[in-house]
This record gives C-alpha cells, structure tokens and sequence, in this order.
C-alpha cells in the first residue's frame, strides 16, 4: 500500500484490516515502511463529542496518528514559510471505516474534532518521546477555519 502525499511532508497511508474469528487484527506500523521516521513513544488519546484539541504544531516531533475507535476529523493548516503548500488547509475523517495513518511532520499546525456521536481514540506513534518545551501552541480562534463546513 502506497501513501499519498496531501500537504508538503503529509502523508495519508492506507492501513489493513485483517479480519479474525473473535475480533479483527487493525495495523498501524511497521518499521521496514518508508513512512516510519523512528520511535520515541506510542500513546492513545481520547476524545469527546465535538470535542476541538488544538492548534499545536511540534518543532522535532512526526505524528502518526490512526483511530481505531469512533471518529476524528483532523484538520493541518501549513504557515511554513519554504512549503510550496504554504497557507493550505488538508482536512480529513478518520475512523475503522476509513482506517488510515495519517503522518503530521514537523512543523505543521494540526488541530482534531471528535465527530462520533461517542468517545473516540487516536493512537500515536511519535518518532521521539513527548517534550512540551518542542511544542507551540495557540488557541482555536487564531487559525481560522470553518469547522462547521465539513460536518
């Protein structure tokens, strides 16, 4: 399975779903794939209905991010200064129905709703151990962006 590329360093990459008698095997990464960028920590993260969390951008750190529970819309705003995408917004919904890893860079804005009419969890598989002092963030209102538009 190939990734495409969304936003300049973005990545959308198409996960398998293998089902099993008792419960479905969802992967989420492999280190021989070109998208794994090294490992510093995995967590899981809960989210409530309609529930926004951002803007935060990590200075070191690459998210993979997959919802293997409910729904997230998540939304990657690009302010770099050298991107060619620069001022572009990429949105898109993840959930086991459409079940990708979405790859975050460095650099790169990212904010999530949780649009599942109950909780929804997101795994991420970061490429170097959580450090605040290598996070910036700023409130919702300071990106602007229609969050009603893709509801």
């Amino acid at each position: 399975m190939g990734s495409i590329l969304v936003v300049n360093g973005v990545l959308l990459t198409p996960l398998r779903i293998i089902s099993t008698p008792g419960g479905d095997v969802l992967h989420a990464m492999r280190r021989d794939e070109a998208e794994h960028f090294g490992f510093g920590e995995a967590y899981f993260s809960k989210l409530q209905p309609g529930f926004i969390k951002g803007w935060k951008r990590h200075r070191k750190m690459q998210l993979n991010l997959i919802v293997p529970v409910g729904t997230i819309k998540f939304v990657i705003y690009d302010d770099r200064a050298e991107s060619s995408t620069r001022g572009k917004y990429f949105s898109v919904t993840l959930s086991e129905g459409n079940y990708q890893r979405l790859t975050v860079p460095p650099m790169v804005w990212l904010a999530f709703q949780g649009v599942h009419t109950t909780e929804s969890m997101l795994l991420n598989i970061a490429s170097i151990p959580h450090d605040p002092k290598e996070v910036d963030k700023c409130g919702i209102d300071q990106i602007k962006f229609d969050w009603e538009v893709l509801r």
